[in-house]
């Protein structure tokens, strides 16, 4: 796969939700956010990516992302300023 869009990610991440409610993803900042987090996640696990030597784990993050491997979950407002990956 070569870089999703920023639109195919905000799609991808917002495709669960309903017409009318509020959407996950607003921006390309919130989809930085997470993909950055998930990012951290993966060095702080055990240095490694997983099955993907080679790869950065921002690399491995927007893939997973991609392939709907982990979600975004938004912060209500008031505690945050963007979106967290779980």
């Amino acid at each position: 796969m070569l870089h999703p869009s920023y639109s195919d990610l905000m799609s991808i991440v917002n495709k669960d939700v309903e017409e009318g409610e509020t959407k996950i993803v607003n921006s390309r900042y919130s989809i930085v956010l997470a993909t950055s987090k998930r990012a951290r996640q993966i060095i702080t696990r055990d240095g490694s990516t997983s099955d993907r030597a080679g790869d950065k784990p921002l690399s491995v993050a927007i893939e997973e992302l991609y392939e709907g491997q982990f979600k975004i979950i938004a912060e209500t407002a008031g505690e945050g300023d963007g979106a967290e990956a779980l």
